[in-house]
């Protein structure tokens, strides 16, 4: 496992198009969400030790934030072939079992991950309603095994203030968990490769 956080893509980045199966076999699409008032996308997976620590807390907190109108949607970038618990069949029992309201999404190609500059899992990217980033960072503090209590705080805030119409604070903190699982050959340049 290697330790890797967020790229910090610069605030302002437009949303990258996606159109990518989810775990009920339909394709889902950036377009699908134009009418929300803000679209959280989710780099994650099923073994990451960082997504497995807050995969509960993310699915009560997507149902709450769901409930006032946030699109929110999760992409699974990971090498199957070296990650088999990454697998389609697998996505579909981990969304079942953690009971994601939100689509969750293979990117089989890795290109959206790579168009998002995703470096890690769990890695957010929250845009306002038109589909601007505007937050890139944390869930909050709280990490496996270092005792700080699952809060949401960082990204709660986040939501709010683009729910309020307002701007994020932009002193923001990068997320943090294990890198994302490139294939051979696949690791985008934004790491300096």
């Amino acid at each position: 496992m290697v330790l890797t956080p967020s790229t910090m893509l610069p605030l302002g980045s437009p949303a990258p198009a996606f159109s990518l199966i989810n775990v009920d076999s339909k394709i889902v699409s950036l377009s699908d969400f134009d009418e929300a008032p803000a679209l959280l996308v989710i780099f994650l997976c099923n073994h990451c030790p960082y997504v497995v620590h807050i995969a509960d807390y993310l699915a009560a907190f997507a149902h709450e934030y769901m409930s006032r109108g946030v699109a929110i949607v999760g992409i699974n970038s990971n090498d199957t072939a070296n990650y088999p618990a990454d697998s389609p069949e697998q996505m579909v029992a981990e969304a079942e079992e953690r009971g994601y309201p939100f689509p969750y999404l293979y990117d089989e190609t890795q290109a959206v991950a790579q168009a998002y500059h995703a470096a890690c899992t769990p890695d957010f990217f929250l845009f306002d309603a038109n589909k601007k980033l505007v937050y890139r960072g944390q869930l909050d503090a709280s990490r496996p095994d270092n005792g700080k209590p699952l809060t949401g705080i960082d990204l709660r805030a986040a939501l709010d203030a683009v729910l309020a119409g307002k701007a994020p604070d932009e002193n923001q903190t990068p997320s943090i968990g294990c890198n994302i699982k490139w294939k051979p050959g696949n690791e985008p340049n934004y790491f300096g490769g």
